[in-house]
């Protein structure tokens, strides 16, 4: 069950009933366009059609799965169409939020480690600037006098500080990427077959 959950990321499983009357080798031809693209190379097997891709292009309409197994079997009602596809593209959306949320989680203990560091430092002696001395000539012609130097205050020091936000903003988006993807591509192929089958 586990190793079917993992398979479940990132392949798309379905199955489709074929019209009545409609042979394996009617079925098969119907489906042929999708597989004469470049890039793509296929092979039959009496009522199995295998299938990979190795550099998708922009208007193949399967460019989003990188293999997969298309299979023919004999159901009750007659025969079914039952396909197996597998997409790279949609596990890199799965593993990327992983990916971010280490980094967003790298950085928060980064920063502790950081301000542990600096309060076993103990707190460095602040050094007085001199005050700044306006020229004579400046000051006979009335300019004004030089503003002091301003103290760092916390919030500059904080500032500094590496964020976790921008992890946690990427991890949300190849999530959302993900689960949407996910959800449209398996009724969008199943779409894309149907109207193969039935030459709509």
């Amino acid at each position: 069950m586990y190793r079917r959950f993992i398979d479940g990321i990132w392949h798309v499983e379905g199955s489709l009933p074929l019209a009545p009357g409609q042979s394996v080798d009617d079925a098969f031809d119907r489906l042929e366009p999708l597989f004469r693209q470049t890039g793509t190379t296929r092979e039959r097997s009496g009522d199995t059609l295998s299938f990979r891709k190795e550099i998708q292009a922009a208007q193949d309409k399967m460019a989003v799965f990188d293999g997969g197994v298309l299979r023919i079997e004999e159901d009750a009602p007659g025969l079914m169409l039952r396909y197996r596809l597998a997409s790279r593209a949609l596990l890199f959306c799965f593993l990327a939020p992983l990916l971010f949320l280490a980094f967003a989680q790298a950085t928060i203990v980064l920063g502790k480690f950081e301000k542990a560091r600096t309060e076993a430092k103990g707190k460095k002696p602040e050094v007085k600037k001199p005050p700044v001395v306006l020229n004579p000539i400046d000051k006979a012609l009335g300019a004004p006098e030089p503003d002091p130097p301003k103290k760092k205050g916390k919030k500059d020091e904080d500032d500094k500080k590496p964020s976790p936000t921008p992890g946690y903003v990427f991890a949300g988006i190849f999530a959302a990427l993900y689960a949407v993807g996910r959800i449209l591509e398996d009724r969008r192929i199943k779409a894309l077959f149907r109207k193969s089958l039935l030459g709509t």
